[in-house]
């Protein structure tokens, strides 16, 4: 079904292109949106600007954070362990550890996973600066780093290349347990799964 408005049209064709979001979510957004006073589609606007605007990658652990607070708050934070980082593919993995309040290291965020079919090597992902961190100043509190990616297979090949290229460097190399389904995302997985998942972690 087309609507007679190309405006319309052409919401539903951004939102549609959002992940997860299909036509009929798509249709459904719009709708709500247009339903709204004119104020909230402005904050909605304002908030989305913001976001590209003013929001950038830690430049420790290349979290996403707010262009006037780098470090984030977690790389900064007081009772943070320095000792421990745990390596995730995307920020929403942080969250995920975040809820659990258990996890108190650091993190480190790799953006992506190697993935040959889809031309992702690891020049392409926050390899590089995890080394780096780990090879500088900081490096010298680091005992252990917690590889704690998605279980599907460019995940394991991602945990497998940063093993060799860590364990060199006398830095203990671990990884969540397995109580986590295999193909699962870890920003879907509840907290008390992630809890034991992190106290089960074994060495890699």
């Amino acid at each position: 079904m087309r609507y007679t408005s190309a405006a319309i049209e052409a919401l539903i064709d951004a939102f549609a292109k959002l992940p997860g979001v299909g036509r009929k979510t798509a249709r459904r957004l719009a709708m709500h949106v247009l339903q709204q006073p004119r104020l909230e589609a402005e904050r909605l606007s304002s908030a989305l600007l913001d976001a590209k605007d003013l929001v950038v990658r830690c430049s420790i652990c290349q979290n996403v954070t707010d262009r006037d607070a780098d470090p984030c708050r977690i790389c900064t934070g007081k009772g943070r362990d320095h000792s421990v980082i745990c390596v995730v593919e995307s920020p929403v993995d942080v969250l995920a550890f975040e809820k659990t309040a258990h996890y108190k290291g650091l993190y480190h965020v790799l953006h992506g996973v190697i993935s040959p079919l889809d031309g992702i090597g690891p020049d392409d992902i926050n390899i590089r600066e995890l080394l780096q961190r780990l090879q500088g100043e900081e490096g010298g509190e680091v005992k252990e780093i917690v590889l704690a990616l998605n279980p599907t297979v460019e995940g394991e090949t991602t945990s497998l290349y940063l093993s060799r290229l860590i364990s060199p460097l006398g830095i203990m190399v671990t990884k969540i347990a397995r109580g986590i389904p295999v193909g699962a995302e870890l920003e879907f997985i509840d907290e008390a799964t992630l809890s034991r998942a992190m106290e089960g972690r074994s060495t890699f």
